[in-house]
């Protein structure tokens, strides 16, 4: 390897080394595929989910499919009636003669709220389906045009029956959209629309400095690794590669204010502090019984309004990954594939990137465990589930500069007998519509 320690770059750019002076390499995703078994959230990240950002602030938006959500639920209650088909209007206990309130629990963006919200969708024309206090599905259609003016509470709607029947409808009763109906020579309908949903995230500036060799240090052979420089560097960069592990997994994101006096800090989100925040949490068992509260939450986790790909990557402690491959009665093992009647497959297979992944295929979707070493102490009973789809590695690259992971030779001053550099990333993790990504929590 050439060294051409504090002299003038006199080589050919065929033959230039990290060695060279004043130069600045840019590793970009290759520093990934240092020791991948180490840190596996950071090379799935930089091999399928990465995206260059030109701003250190980049802002992003999320969609929530409308056509996926058109459930809603009574806001009142109904009385026993006798319907008529084609006649006959749902007439709600309070409120407007003739209509019934209804409301959903989501917004605009088809965000998930405690509050209740009008189903901005409802139009003329529509059927829905509405079960009544037996347990039978009535079907209706919407008579007029509601008046919709969006936001929080509730909305009246008038309901013509579909049906010949006498029954009743309670308070919060479940219903959905089944269609649309519309006569014969008629004109369009109205129309509605969603709205996306607007986040923000941050570029965090890693950097891994080494101390200064000097000139002597440089030209001395050491025992063990004659190469001592050498050496450090190789630690130097594993190092760098930790902290953006550790920060894409529990970086809690945040930016100082920018002003003159002061230059702004910027922090990423990581996956395990946002999913707590905006995703979703399930408490899961060591024991027997943890079997069927897994398949209860995999029910509820891929259902497919939320989004889901029907993949995850999930980031699991050691012990979880232990669990989930021993054998015997009471193992996560043996309850799916053994006497389980519903028979998950388990299986362990090779990753692409250099991981043992334990494949658990669900009739809802599939999970792919990988052993994250970083999941300790505090986090040793967790996992974390990924859908990669809605996950973005960001490093930042605008006008000609990238600022994916790049070393500067020699940053020591010009009459220091000596070497220093220095390795520098700045990227953050985007993570969009949050509700795909699941924290599970053993106990």
């Amino acid at each position: 390897m050439y060294s051409n320690i504090n002299g003038p770059n006199t080589v050919a750019a065929g033959n230039v080394s990290i060695n060279d002076t004043r130069r600045k390499f840019n590793f970009g995703e290759r520093v990934a595929e240092l020791a991948p078994v180490q840190s596996p959230f950071f090379v799935y990240l930089s091999k399928v989910a990465k995206k260059a950002t030109n701003d250190p602030v980049f802002k992003f938006l999320e969609q929530r499919h409308q056509w996926q959500r058109r459930n809603f639920n009574l806001g009142d209650a109904s009385g026993s009636a006798s319907y008529t088909s084609g006649t006959t209007l749902l007439d709600g206990d309070t409120g407007t003669a003739n209509t019934i309130k209804t409301y959903v629990n989501y917004d605009n963006t088809g965000q998930i709220q405690s509050a209740e919200y009008m189903p901005e969708f409802m139009v003329e024309g529509l059927i829905v389906a509405i079960v009544d206090t037996t347990g039978t599905v009535r079907r209706f259609r919407v008579n007029a045009t509601p008046s919709v003016t969006g936001g929080a509470g509730t909305q009246e709607v008038a309901f013509k029956a579909l049906f010949t029947a006498t029954c009743a409808f309670a308070d919060d009763a479940k219903a959905q959209v089944i269609g649309t109906a519309h006569e014969e020579a008629s004109g369009a309908p109205d129309g509605w629309e969603d709205k996306l949903y607007d986040r923000e995230g941050y570029c965090q500036i890693f950097k891994t400095g080494m101390n200064i060799f000097s000139g002597t240090a440089m030209a001395t052979e050491y025992r063990g690794i004659a190469n001592e420089f050498q050496r450090i560097w190789q630690d130097k960069l594993m190092e760098h590669k930790m902290d953006i592990e550790q920060a894409m997994l529990f970086g809690v994101g945040s930016a100082s204010a920018e002003n003159a006096a002061t230059a702004p800090t910027r922090y990423s989100w990581g996956i395990l502090p946002y999913t707590e925040t905006y995703g979703k949490i399930y408490n899961m068992s060591y024991s027997s019984s943890g079997y069927d509260a897994f398949l209860d939450a995999m029910e509820d986790f891929f259902a497919p309004e939320s989004g889901n790909s029907g993949n995850k990557l999930v980031l699991a402690s050691r012990k979880v990954i232990t669990y989930l491959n021993k054998l015997g009665s009471g193992s996560f093992l043996n309850n799916s594939v053994g006497s389980s009647q519903y028979r998950l497959d388990v299986a362990t297979v090779p990753g692409a990137f250099g991981h043992t992944v334990t494949v658990v295929n669900t009739i809802f979707g599939s999970l792919h465990f990988v052993q994250e070493p970083l999941l300790r102490g505090p986090w040793e009973d967790y996992c974390v589930c990924v859908d990669m789809k809605n996950v973005a590695y960001r490093p930042l690259v605008g006008n000609g500069i990238n600022r994916d992971t790049f070393i500067e030779t020699n940053v020591q001053g010009n009459d220091v007998d000596g070497r220093k550099d220095q390795i520098i990333t700045e990227a953050g993790l985007e993570i969009s519509v949050p509700e795909t990504h699941a924290i599970l929590k053993f106990s």
